[in-house]
C-alpha cells in the first residue's frame, strides 16, 4: 500500500483520545512509508491527522470541494491540496489516490464517505481494504447494526466481512495489508430474482 484514504472529522470531538488515535494513526502511517490522502482541512481530527503526518516526514494529500475551501479551513502546508468542483469529484480523486480506506471517529460525512467506499467493493468496482479504527468503540453501534443486517439477510456475512474493524492504528493496518478480496454474489436467493 502506497497511500491510505482516510475519512474523518472537521471536528476535534469531545474527547482527547479521538485525537491521540489520529495522530497514532500518522505514526503508523509514516513508519510504514505509507501516504495519507484525505479531506484536506486543517480543522478538527482531519487537521490533527494530516499535521502529524506532516510533523513526522510523511506525505498528506487532501483532496476539497471548492465551496468547502472556507468553511471547512483547507489546509495550506501540506505535499498536495486538490480543490475539486464537486464532492463527487471529491470522491472519486480519493478513491483512485488510494490503496485502502480507513475511518476514524467522524460525523455524517464520514459515515457517507466510508459506507460509499465499502459499497464500490461489495459491488465489484474496486479491489481495496476497508478498515473502521474503533477508538473508544465509538462505532460499535455501526458495527452492531451491520451484524443486524446479516441476520435480518440484507448483507451476506461474505460482505459484512469487506469491513475491517480494530481497536489500535498498527492492528488495523496490518489488518487491511492481509486482507484479500473476495468475489461474492450480489444475491441472497437466486431462485427470489
Amino acid at each position: 500500500m502506497k497511500r491510505i484514504c482516510i475519512f474523518c472529522a472537521s471536528s476535534p470531538g469531545n474527547r482527547p483520545e479521538y485525537a491521540a488515535a489520529a495522530e497514532q494513526m500518522a505514526t503508523e502511517l509514516v513508519n510504514r512509508k505509507i501516504g495519507l490522502v484525505y479531506g484536506g482541512s486543517k480543522v478538527g481530527l482531519m487537521g490533527v491527522l494530516a499535521d502529524a503526518v506532516l510533523g513526522a516526514g510523511g506525505e498528506a494529500v487532501g483532496v476539497i470541494p471548492k465551496n468547502l475551501m472556507e468553511r471547512e479551513v483547507g489546509h495550506a502546508g501540506l505535499s498536495k491540496l486538490h480543490v475539486v468542483q464537486s464532492m463527487h469529484e471529491r470522491k472519486a480523486l480519493m478513491a483512485d489516490l488510494s490503496d485502502a480506506f480507513i475511518a476514524l471517529p467522524g460525523g455524517f460525512g464520514t459515515l457517507e464517505e466510508f459506507c460509499e467506499v465499502v459499497t464500490w467493493s461489495q459491488l465489484g468496482l474496486h479491489a481495496k481494504p476497508c478498515g473502521i479504527l474503533n477508538v473508544l468503540e465509538y462505532y460499535s453501534p455501526l458495527l452492531a447494526m451491520f451484524d443486524h443486517a446479516v441476520e435480518e439477510r440484507f448483507l451476506k456475512p461474505e460482505n459484512r466481512a469487506l469491513v475491517l474493524a480494530r481497536a489500535s492504528p498498527a492492528e488495523l493496518l496490518r489488518a487491511l495489508e492481509q486482507w484479500r478480496p473476495l468475489r461474492v454474489e450480489k444475491w441472497l436467493d437466486r431462485e427470489t430474482r
